[in-house]
């Protein structure tokens, strides 16, 4: 089984991609997209949402990190797929799910999935323009309004030559409401011979193996269960029980460590407010502690408040 970590933008950058893999039980992560219009982005671009390009594409314990590019134009995604291998990305990856809709209103993300030749056109000529060796993976859902062209879309990136294939299994419309239709990704199972990731409303141990068994898939991709359950790719694969709170208040510490003194510090008050509401999921503490919290612009006085609920 391979469990791999959500590109999420805004949320899951490097710092946190530091966080969740060392806590463990990740294979691989997938940066948050590189948005690519009409031009060949300069490399200080691929650096600033993938740093881990210092570190031969992982992270500081060593998973590594695939660059996502997101846009419309075959040929420029193609040029900036040839940037991201040359700096040291493992792969590429290919966004057709993003449903925010600045980006949908730009021809990019989910509003492709209307569009079955665009998304050949694009894995195409990605895939001709890097080594056969790199894998060229894309990440889809079922649909934009409807689930109409799932199969189709599915068969075109397969045939295009995709490496892998991620299925977020809603459309855009249905955004992130439960449920998920898991079942889907086993109709188009039977149309692909390329491996499948199953994606969404992964949120604990029993719905990934809720969701192997409706798909048909092994590999699963966790986004917002790994932000409300830090450990749940450890609970996936090994079974363990979910990281008690005082060890996450820990945890919340060890990661204001990383905003206040990395290059998103002024933001810190406002990322650890956005994470308790993650966390509210599947643990009660976080809702006192966003309470304590939410008020609180200084970053010294929020980890003071972290120190205590760790029992510092």
């Amino acid at each position: 089984m391979k469990v791999m970590l959500a590109p999420m933008e805004g949320v899951v950058d490097h710092l946190m991609r530091d966080m969740l893999t060392r806590v463990g039980g990740f294979d691989q992560c997938v940066t948050e997209f590189v948005r690519v219009v009409d031009q060949k982005l300069p490399k200080k671009t691929f650096f600033r949402l993938c740093p881990e390009l210092h570190n031969g594409g992982k992270t500081p314990s060593g998973v590594p990190v695939r660059v996502q590019l997101l846009g419309q134009h075959p040929q420029w995604l193609a040029e900036n797929a040839q940037t991201a291998i040359e700096l040291g990305s493992p792969g590429v990856d290919l966004n057709f799910g993003c449903p925010a809709k600045t980006v949908n209103k730009s021809k990019g993300g989910a509003v492709l999935l209307k569009e079955t030749q665009t998304l050949y056109d694009i894995v195409k000529a990605v895939r001709d323009a890097v080594p056969a060796e790199i894998p060229v993976s894309a990440k889809i859902r079922l649909g934009f309004e409807d689930k109409s062209l799932a199969i189709e879309n599915a068969i075109a990136i397969t045939e295009a030559g995709a490496s892998e294939l991620v299925v977020h299994a809603r459309t855009k419309t249905e955004g992130y409401k439960p449920p998920a239709y898991w079942d889907w990704i086993a109709k188009i199972k039977q149309h692909t011979d390329i491996p499948l990731v199953a994606n969404g409303e992964i949120w604990n141990a029993e719905d990934a193996k809720r969701c192997q068994s409706q798909s048909e898939c092994t590999n699963l991709m966790i986004g917002r269960g790994a932000l409300a359950m830090p450990n749940l790719a450890l609970s996936i694969k090994e079974g363990v029980a979910p990281m008690p709170w005082s060890e996450l208040a820990a945890l919340l510490i060890q990661y204001s460590g990383y905003e206040i003194f990395g290059d998103k510090g002024k933001y810190y008050p406002n990322r650890i407010k956005q994470w308790c509401g993650y966390l509210k999921r599947q643990y009660p503490e976080a809702e006192v502690l966003f309470n304590d919290i939410r008020r609180l612009t200084k970053s010294q006085d929020i980890v003071d408040v972290l120190a205590r609920q760790a029992d510092i």
